[in-house]
């Protein structure tokens, strides 16, 4: 059975029952679009702008997390001192964090991700990969190029899963990030549940300043509620094993309602006066049937059921407004992370991955004729 990561501290903390069994949270960073985006404040007094240089074990509000989780999950009080007295706050997490929200327009946020670098990326993360994007699309009903594009976009195919210790990134959020401290506190206590019930060394994951992990930048609730051990090895490894993060984010899909064989969005045109009042500019479900939008002045370009569900999207283009209908699995894929325009990048990107994988020779150079001797 392979390991991730050496058992160290991870087996000292074992005391009790496995994890009972969310979601990835985006990377605030590069998601503008998010709901509940963080807004500029003041960090605390004794936040980790003013304790950085201390251990975390000796704050009050940690000694009192250490306890909870003792009390609550069986911990070792004394094990789980030990972590804490080797992590420390971070201050950039903070100042990341409290940055007010660039909100790109759509025709700059999608050249961040469709572009030739991350399209032939996929191509090629697919075709190394392509035994388990096969097995997933038959035991979740996902394509291969949906999962692709999420890695892609996630972390460019794995090539950038962050930097920071997981373990100092939710604690950091978790103790001084006041206006989103209940969640990253619940994240935290999912981190250690997860690293225990894994055997890894709750020091040692690393991943981005809001404590994302892996391939597919899962939150510890996530990991524990929809990680797989795809290739049967034992383990639920994230990091470094493509064929699990394949796995997860295939089930995490599956999970949420990814309605197999049906359209993700089609682009539309609009005209009359009825039609703005229809423009979706929540993050629900699709609430109109095709054929009562086509009453309304909104045209599929591309032939659709008129009893599909959908809902009318609009992107800033450069030349002018884009109009789009968007149906039951792009909404889907807004569970993943809750941005419309995350959600349509990462749909557009799957095209163009698809387009270049079943293209002959993709992704190398057309091999020149052979010239005849007659």
């Amino acid at each position: 059975m392979k390991r991730l990561y050496p058992l160290g501290i991870a087996l000292l903390l074992s005391a009790c029952a496995p994890p009972a069994p969310v979601r990835p949270t985006p990377d605030l960073a590069n998601q503008p679009a998010t709901p509940a985006g963080p807004t500029a404040e003041t960090p605390p007094s004794g936040s980790s702008t003013a304790a950085a240089g201390q251990p975390l074990a000796r704050r009050a509000d940690v000694q009192a997390f250490i306890r909870e989780m003792a009390a609550r999950h069986g911990f070792n009080a004394a094990r789980l001192q030990a972590v804490f007295g080797r992590a420390h706050a971070q201050p950039s997490i903070i100042a990341a964090m409290s940055r007010p929200a660039e909100a790109k327009p759509w025709y700059a946020y999608r050249t961040i991700f469709v572009n030739p670098k991350r399209i032939q990326g996929g191509v090629e993360f697919w075709r190394a990969n392509a035994a388990a994007l096969a097995r997933a699309e038959q035991v979740h009903g996902v394509p291969p190029e949906i999962v692709v594009a999420i890695i892609g976009v996630e972390t460019q195919y794995g090539g950038n899963m962050g930097k920071y210790r997981v373990l100092e990134a939710l604690s950091t959020l978790a103790f001084d990030y006041p206006r989103r401290a209940d969640y990253f506190r619940k994240e935290l206590e999912n981190f250690l549940l997860l690293t225990r019930a894994e055997g890894i060394d709750p020091l040692t994951p690393r991943g981005s300043y809001a404590g994302a992990m892996g391939y597919g930048q899962f939150m510890p609730s996530s990991f524990r509620s929809y990680a797989v051990d795809f290739d049967g090895d034992g383990h639920r490894d994230l990091w470094r094993n493509p064929r699990d993060a394949i796995g997860s984010v295939a089930n995490y899909f599956k999970k949420h309602g990814w309605r197999t064989g049906e359209p993700v969005a089609v682009p539309a045109q609009v005209s009359g006066a009825a039609w703005p009042a229809l423009v979706s500019r929540k993050l629900g479900q699709p609430q109109y049937s095709v054929a009562s939008l086509q009453g309304r002045g909104v045209l599929p370009q591309t032939p659709v059921a008129g009893g599909q569900s959908a809902m009318l999207l609009e992107f800033q283009g450069r030349e002018g407004p884009e109009y789009w209908l968007g149906f039951d699995n792009f909404y889907v894929i807004t569970r993943y992370n809750h941005s419309q325009l995350y959600a349509m990048a990462v749909y557009q990107l799957s095209q163009e991955i698809r387009e270049r994988h079943e293209r002959p020779y993709a992704g190398a150079p057309v091999p020149e004729p052979v010239a005849r001797a007659d």
